[in-house]
């Protein structure tokens, strides 16, 4: 282990464990909620030849539960499964009122929920009231109240801890499993069905690349449990044998199996899918047995990706040649696709550094997504304009909302209101990058030192790529490149008189006009790059200012 990475593994605090995770040490899937209640009623569908419905949602991690539970009940045993996603724009988020109709038409059974269905009591109960079992698996916060489903297993219960023996001594991985991903908690139902006998024991291990896909997508916590997840989940990726992940692959010319690649290019490819038409897209690709379908089906998807890339940055173009208002919080109107609203509300905050609401209109109702930062709370926010708003609700710093149209000026006033109420100050430091490690010499961040960043990986929440500071360099060379010079690429000198090369790409002007011959201090990820078969390091550049400043 060298000197740099020693100290970048004790400044994090990564035990050996962590570093080099063992499948084994995984947690008891049955310290779960209610998960002996779920693999009974699974055995109980076995054995009487139920039909069985698999209810997901319509994001990345839906769509890769919602794969993974239909094949782990179909290697259980489980003679007739299919699977039913919500529309994002006629049904919205969790379980529809179609589902009753369609579970009573096809002669449903038991309908295991995925990613969703702690705060659907009421479709929940009809569905009891059609005789129609359901299983909830989900990772969301829940209501007070619980569906009276014939379990719910969700590691956010309140109850949880009650429901486990001895609690205190499995309160580590009663809270890690807490941060596990809609497919992680399906997955540890594979697990259980493993213990029980139904899933031939190893065979669950190939679902780990939907895990993984599922996990890094929806930006879950990289506790202990989800690095061993997705640790072994990059090793089946390399070698998966899903025809729609390798297709998706080549499509998007994805050759390295990082969180980066999974997060920005496969990510958007399936989640495009349910933004701009339909999320079944997704789940056909990712369940194709034949290469020409999964084919047609990439190419389906990057079209897709492009429209929702292309709508995303006319709306944003819009919204900069308006004029930026000065309230604190933006509320941004216009006639753009609804499945994009809540990327653009992400964007306006990325840019302007304000939490931001983007808002298009149907019926005479607003309706759009809200994304915040810091420590402005969106759900309290909502709470806030119960009175100005039709519904609305979500996560600290992601929410819906719905508008009347004659209440719009109102809601933006109250908003504001609740903003200025809070007296915040200095909310941009959440957006600082801040240095993992500092170095005054280039020379330690080696091809090696990269060998060894790459035991990291997959990188996450709480486990970020690292960023280093580059102290007192001297800019040796500085060029723009690009149709328009917007990419900056340096070449900078340490004091071990070592160089190393630099790029940014659509860098602001005032690095790109950074004069050459002048010291700077930088701060950069690492990249490798390779060149006619010459491997090299050079840094992605994250910010750039001169020594005097």
């Amino acid at each position: 282990m060298s000197r740099l990475f020693e100290q970048l593994v004790r400044q994090r605090g990564f035990s050996v464990d962590y570093i080099k995770p063992r499948y084994e040490a995984l947690p008891d899937p049955f310290l779960l909620p209610e998960m002996r209640r779920a693999v009974e009623r699974v055995k109980l569908a076995k054995e009487r030849g139920e039909k069985v419905m698999i209810y997901g949602d319509y994001d990345v991690d839906g769509v890769t539960a919602s794969t993974l539970m239909k094949e782990v009940l179909t290697q259980a045993g489980v003679r007739e499964v299919e699977v039913m996603l919500p529309d994002r724009f006629r049904d919205g988020y969790g379980m529809s009122k179609k589902v009753v109709q369609r579970a009573k038409e096809a002669g449903v059974g038991l309908i295991l929920t995925v990613d969703c269905g702690s705060a659907n009591k009421e479709i929940i109960g009809e569905l009891e009231e059609a005789g129609v079992d359901v299983v909830v698996t989900d990772h969301h916060e829940c209501p007070e109240e619980l569906p009276k489903a014939v379990a719910v297993v969700n590691p956010k219960r309140r109850d949880a801890y009650k429901l486990v023996p001895d609690f205190e001594k499995y309160a580590e991985e009663l809270l890690e499993l807490r941060d596990l991903a809609g497919v992680g908690v399906a997955f540890m139902m594979a697990r259980a069905l493993v213990m029980e006998g139904l899933i031939k024991e190893g065979q669950e291990k190939w679902l780990l690349d939907l895990v993984l896909i599922g996990t890094i997508c929806d930006s879950m916590k990289m506790t202990k449990t989800n690095r061993i997840l997705c640790f072994y989940g990059v090793k089946v990726l390399g070698k998966t044998r899903r025809v729609g992940i390798k297709e998706l692959f080549r499509t998007t010319g994805t050759n390295k199996i990082t969180a980066e690649t999974i997060g920005f290019q496969v990510g958007p490819r399936l989640n495009a899918a349910g933004r701009m038409a339909s999320a079944e897209k997704a789940l056909r690709l990712l369940m194709a047995t034949s290469r020409s379908e999964a084919a047609q089906l990439a190419g389906e998807l990057e079209k897709l990706n492009e429209e929702r890339r292309a709508q995303q940055n006319a709306a944003m173009e819009e919204f900069r040649e308006r004029g930026v208002v000065k309230e604190p919080v933006l509320v941004a109107t216009g006639d753009w696709h609804e499945g994009v609203l809540g990327i653009i509300a992400g964007k306006l905050v990325e840019e302007y550094k304000r939490p931001a609401f983007v808002l298009m209109k149907k019926d005479g109702i607003y309706k759009g997504s809200g994304r915040s930062f810091g420590e402005f709370n969106l759900s309290e926010a909502l709470k806030y304009c119960q009175g100005e708003i039709v519904g609305g609700g979500g996560h600290a710093g992601a929410a819906g909302v719905k508008v009347e149209e004659g209440k719009l000026e109102n809601f933006k006033q109250k908003i504001n209101e609740f903003y200025r109420s809070l007296g915040l100050r200095d909310q941009e430091r959440f957006f600082d990058v801040m240095a993992d490690l500092e170095v005054r010499g280039v020379g330690e961040l080696s091809l090696d030192f990269m060998e060894e960043l790459k035991t990291l990986e997959p990188f996450g929440v709480g486990n970020e790529i690292p960023v280093f500071k580059l102290r007192d360099m001297f800019v040796v060379d500085l060029k723009t490149m690009g149709a328009e010079g917007q990419h900056v690429r340096m070449l900078v000198r340490g004091d071990d008189k070592r160089m190393m090369k630099l790029v940014a790409f659509n860098a602001p002007e005032r690095w790109r006009k950074f004069e050459q011959g002048r010291e700077a201090n930088l701060l950069i990820n690492l990249e490798e790059n390779e060149w006619n078969g010459l491997r090299s390091v050079e840094g992605r550049i994250l910010d750039l200012r001169g020594c005097e400043v």
